[in-house]
């Protein structure tokens, strides 16, 4: 049976809901999509086609129909679609995202103009959806699974396929591109096409095998809870948190290393788009999904927690549940402006791989690179106990993390206070999560 703090929660969120659904554009109705920029290292840049130009790009920024992305001679970046497809691109690479819709029949239809660079492919190929890729004066479409690596400018371009096959459309007709064979096409002869029988290693391809892998791993991970249709994201929250099944309130998920104090909506950015109006970007770098779909809120005892649902309806504000048992920043879209607006520390970019981390209570990952520590679940324990811990971290995307369970620790005087509601089985519980 429903608690009557659980049941005031539930009617406080309807009313939020309701809310959103008056003030904010219909995603649904306007057949848009939107998916996640799910990874900015060093220099990366957006045009949110907003009338602002480029400006720069950070994690968990919303990416929709008519965006362009470009990096620097430092940057490279990731794109998540919603079944958990990725796109990654290389540094002086310059991508739009021509089509991001659904067709009546609710399938995906992506787009996207390969300018120049380099790009990353690999698409999981969901029954009905559809994933073009421009380049020079080729198109590839796709229908079914693939993985392939695309570079192109004025000089050449070639491409070169992993897995699956892939059909290239362009002035010299159609090809079909096999597995581990590579097309070279010749711009200044009309695409002319000549096909290896290899593929020639590239310096950043360790970095998308190593991403692939990360997304392998902990989108497969066993979580307490199968319900999401939604693969964006996922992988995220299930290396920076676990699934708490808590009496009264249902299935819960919460970040490692987050206290009674700690609030969600502190940090991010708002960013505007055109037709949408403002969005919220967490800058957590599991901050996706917690902030798109179902509702945040504060459980005695425990802390803030998601929990996860509503996978029909995408929100541009997160929802959440008004508490007066603890102060959170509130959630008040800028006006009068279309610049990005930050919160806090603001939309932070990814952050750079270090030898040496300190990670403490009450930064709910925020400064730990994607795959750089394994069992997170483990040092979530040693914080909770300590206050802090000092570990050793591998790059990001490692799958040869070292394990956290060999490092020093210091222990921090405060470690009693500031988390003593761990023994209450929030977030230091070992239950759920999966990285044991």
């Amino acid at each position: 049976m429903a608690t009557p703090l659980f049941c005031k929660i539930r009617f406080l969120l309807f009313a939020v809901g309701v809310c959103s659904l008056l003030t904010l554009p219909a995603l649904a109705d306007s057949q848009a999509r939107v998916v996640r920029l799910s990874d900015v290292q060093g220099s990366v840049q957006i045009n949110k086609n907003s009338g602002t130009g480029f400006e720069n790009a950070f994690l968990n920024l919303p990416v929709i129909q008519g965006v362009e992305l470009r990096t620097g001679a430092d940057g490279r970046a990731e794109v998540e679609f919603e079944d958990g497809s990725t796109l990654r691109i290389a540094p002086n690479t310059e991508l739009e995202f021509s089509t991001l819709s659904l067709t009546d029949a609710g399938e995906r239809v992506s787009v996207l103009n390969l300018v120049e660079g380099m790009a990353y492919v690999n698409w999981l190929g969901k029954t009905g959806d559809v994933f073009t890729l421009n380049f020079s004066s080729e198109k590839v479409t796709l229908d079914r699974a693939a993985h392939f690596r695309v570079d192109t400018s004025v000089q050449a371009a070639r491409l070169a396929v992993f897995k699956g096959d892939v059909e290239v459309e362009g002035p010299s007709g159609k090809i079909l591109v096999a597995k581990n064979r590579t097309a070279n096409f010749d711009p200044s002869a009309d695409d002319k096409y000549t096909l290896a029988d290899n593929i020639a290693e590239a310096a950043l391809d360790s970095w998308d095998r190593e991403a692939i892998a990360y997304h392998d791993q902990y989108a497969r991970t066993k979580s307490l809870d199968n319900s999401s249709p939604y693969g964006y994201g996922l992988s995220d929250l299930n290396y920076y948190g676990g699934y708490y099944n808590v009496p009264g309130y249902g299935m819960l998920w919460q970040p490692y290393f987050t206290g009674v104090g700690w609030d969600p909506f502190m940090d991010g950015a708002w960013g505007w788009y055109p037709g949408m109006g403002y969005m919220f970007a967490s800058a957590y770098p599991w901050g996706w999904l917690p902030y798109r779909y179902g509702n945040w809120m504060f459980v005695p005892g425990f802390g803030w927690m998601w929990q996860p649902g509503g996978w029909n309806m995408w929100s541009p504000i997160p929802l959440y549940a008004s508490t007066p048992l603890v102060r959170v920043h509130p959630l008040i879209a800028p006006t009068g402006t279309v610049n990005t607006v930050m919160v806090g520390r603001g939309g932070a970019l990814s952050a750079t791989s270090l030898s040496q981390l300190t990670v403490r209570n009450g930064s709910a990952g925020f400064g730990i690179p994607r795959g750089s520590i394994s069992n997170l679940s483990h040092l979530n324990h040693e914080v909770a106990k300590n206050g802090f811990a000092q570990v050793h971290s591998a790059p990001q995307f490692s799958t040869t993390a070292a394990r956290t369970s060999g490092f020093g620790i210091s222990h921090s005087p405060m470690a009693g206070s500031s988390m003593s509601h761990a023994s209450g089985g929030g977030h230091a519980s070992s239950g759920g999560g999966g990285h044991r």
